[in-house]
């Protein structure tokens, strides 16, 4: 298997994981501070990746050069956590969802602006199909729906949690200085870990562990583990052998992901109009299958470092 094609796998595994966060995040939503819930997931993953990346690469002291990057990553990607949860409390998932649709978009940007990544015309057509298959699926088909979004503060909220979401990709690829990826992640979660713990310290006494609901720390564990610890490595793997556009690209299955996982809960399958979004997502991730380097000026070069 090719470098590209693992990147691309990666990122189909990663989208899939990612959806069962939103599923079960919504059943425990209210049940605990966003702030609290972020901290020990982050908590929990740096552990377990910790565990990784012992038992398999080892974690060399040169990993610990320039600590900063590590403060700088984890700070962006739990920006995007507390921010997705404070937008949830206004705004509607569906709402949210359009927001989240922005983000590859957001991330060719930042991607071409950091490391001077080309978007060429083939990607940036599968970007719009797939944007397009994403937003049928997030509206159900439903024209009227999507006429009457109108974002609110908790959209714009969220906006720019995605806004960090979308630079945290270019910004592996930039600071990575040929760390294995489940050594960078290591690093990046005990930077995230006690950044959140600072920043939620208040949250996390007010929360009544003992007590939680059991679905609480079944969702917990999941976010922790499979949305967390599993995607942090699966998105830094994917990110040092794809382009930004590519790797964030994906998210535009997560919606598709997420009818799925609710089809397997028991909540009911999409009608048949909803399932043309799907194909057209479908459509998208595999155009964007075909490897192709823009051989203009030093992109090729960029690309891989």
């Amino acid at each position: 298997m090719s470098p590209n094609t693992a990147g691309h796998v990666a990122m189909l595994l990663f989208s899939a994981l990612v959806a069962g966060s939103f599923s079960l995040g919504a059943i425990v939503a209210n049940d605990i501070a966003p702030a609290a819930l972020n901290a020990a997931r982050f908590a929990i993953a740096a552990v377990v990746i910790g565990i990784a990346a012992s038992l398999t690469t080892g974690i060399p002291r040169k990993a610990a050069a320039a600590p900063w990057r590590y403060l700088l990553l984890g700070g962006m990607f739990a920006t995007y956590f507390v921010l997705m949860f404070e937008g949830l409390k206004t705004a509607e998932p569906v709402s949210a969802s359009a927001v989240f649709t922005l983000t590859p978009i957001l991330s060719a940007l930042f991607g071409y602006l950091l490391l001077r990544q080309i978007t060429t015309p083939r990607m940036a057509l599968a970007l719009a199909i797939g944007g397009a298959g994403a937003l049928w699926v997030i509206f159900r088909a439903d024209l009227a729906a999507l006429l009457a979004f109108h974002p609110g503060k908790g959209e714009i909220i969220y906006f720019w949690g995605c806004v960090a979401h979308a630079a945290y990709t270019p910004m592996v690829r930039k600071l990575n200085r040929g760390e294995p990826a489940v050594v960078f992640t290591f690093g990046m979660l005990l930077a995230g870990c006690l950044l959140l713990t600072l920043y939620g310290w208040n949250d996390i006494l007010a929360t009544d562990w003992l007590h939680l609901r059991p679905i609480v720390w079944i969702a917990l564990g999941y976010v922790a583990i499979f949305a967390s610890a599993a995607t942090f490595v699966l998105l830094q793997f994917a990110t040092l052998r794809l382009p930004s556009a590519k790797v964030m690209a994906y998210t535009y299955l997560t919606p598709s992901w997420v009818i799925l996982w609710e089809v397997a809960l028991g909540n009911g399958a999409p009608s048949g109009l909803v399932w043309f979004g799907i194909a057209l997502s479908a459509l998208a991730v595999l155009m964007l299958l075909r490897d192709e380097s823009a051989p203009v000026g030093g992109t090729l070069r960029s690309q891989r470092r």
